[in-house]
C-alpha cells in the first residue's frame, strides 16, 4: 500500500517516503520468508525443510533484518537533518545521497548475510539436525554445531555487534539532537509537526531493537520451547506487520494521499444512468 501511495501522489516523493518505501519492501519480504514455509508445514503437518531451503531462509532474513536495521539508521539521520537542519536539507540530502545511502544499506545487509551465512552452515552438525523452531533461526543453527567450530562465527559476531551498537548509538544522539531542536520550537503547529514525523519512526526503531535485543542475549537460564518460539515470533513476525500501521496512525501526509486515492478512484468510476428513450 506504501508503494502504491508513492507513486500515485508525488507529494511524498521525499527522502523520508522513499526510505519509508524500502522500509515497507523489507517489512514484505522478512515475512514471506518465514511465514509461508511455517504455515505450508502446519498444513502439511509436517516440519522438515531442505537444507538448500534452510541456508536460503537464512540468508535473506538476515539480509533483510540487517538491511532494515541499517535503513532505519539512515532514517534516523534523515529526521536530524529535516528538524535540525532543514534549510541544509536539499543540499545534504539530495536526490543522489539518499539513494547513496538505501543503496550503501542494502549492500551492507547484502555483505554481512553473506558472511554470517557462510560461515554458519561451515560448521559441522554435532547435534543432530533438528531444532525447535518455526524457521533456521541463527541461535538455532548455532546450537547443532559444534562447540569448537563454534569459535569461527566469533568473529563475525563481534564485528556485527559492534556495528549494531555503532547504529543504535547513532540512532540515540540524532534523537537527542531532535528533542533538543522540538523543544525550541515556539509554535505548537510546529512542535506537533515535527513530532508526527518523528515518533513513528522512534516507535518501529523501539519495537525491532527492543524485541532483537530480548532474543539473542537472553541467558540461557530463562531459555524454554515456548518462550524461544513466542520471541521468535515477536521479532519476525511482529515488527514487519505492525510497522506500516504504526506509520500510517501516526502520518498525516499518509492519511491524506490514502483519503486522495479513495476519493479519486470512486470519482473517476461513477455510474451514469442513461434515460430511457
Amino acid at each position: 500500500m506504501v508503494k502504491t501511495l508513492e507513486a500515485c501522489d508525488h507529494c511524498l516523493h521525499t527522502p523520508m517516503y522513499f526510505f519509508l518505501l524500502n522500509l515497507s519492501v523489507l517489512d514484505l519480504g522478512c515475512i514471506s520468508t518465514t511465514v509461508p514455509k511455517s504455515m505450508a508445514n502446519s498444513l502439511w503437518n509436517t516440519r522438515a525443510i531442505s537444507y538448500s531451503g534452510c541456508v536460503a531462509q537464512h540468508f535473506f532474513f538476515v539480509f533483510l533484518i540487517i538491511t532494515e536495521y541499517f535503513v532505519l539508521t539512515v532514517m534516523a539521520y534523515d529526521r536530524y537533518v529535516a528538524i535540525c537542519h532543514p534549510l541544509h536539507y536539499g543540499t545534504l540530502l539530495g536526490s543522489r545521497a539518499f539513494v547513496h545511502m538505501a543503496a550503501a544499506a542494502w549492500a551492507s545487509g547484502f555483505l554481512c548475510s553473506v558472511l554470517y551465512t557462510a560461515n554458519t552452515f561451515s560448521l559441522p552438525l554435532c547435534q543432530g539436525n533438528a531444532f525447535d523452531q518455526f524457521f533456521c533461526e541463527i541461535p538455532q543453527v548455532l546450537k547443532l554445531s559444534c562447540l569448537v567450530s563454534y569459535l569461527r562465527v566469533t568473529g563475525v559476531i563481534v564485528v556485527s555487534d559492534s556495528l549494531a551498537f555503532g547504529c543504535f548509538v547513532f540512532i540515540v544522539v540524532s534523537y537527542v539532537q531532535i528533542f533538543r531542536a522540538v523543544l525550541k520550537i515556539r509554535s505548537q503547529q510546529g512542535r506537533h509537526k515535527a513530532s508526527s514525523t518523528c515518533l513513528p519512526h522512534l516507535a518501529v526503531v523501539s519495537l525491532f531493537v527492543s524485541t532483537g535485543i530480548f532474543t539473542y542475549p537472553k541467558p540461557p537460564s530463562i531459555s524454554s520451547l515456548f518462550l524461544d518460539q513466542v520471541v521468535s515470533f515477536l521479532y519476525s513476525v511482529v515488527p514487519p506487520a505492525v510497522n506500516p500501521l504504526i506509520y500510517s496512525m501516526r502520518n498525516q501526509e499518509l492519511k491524506d494521499a490514502v483519503w486522495k486515492l479513495i476519493t479519486g478512484y470512486l470519482s473517476s468510476n461513477k455510474l451514469h444512468i442513461s434515460k430511457p428513450i
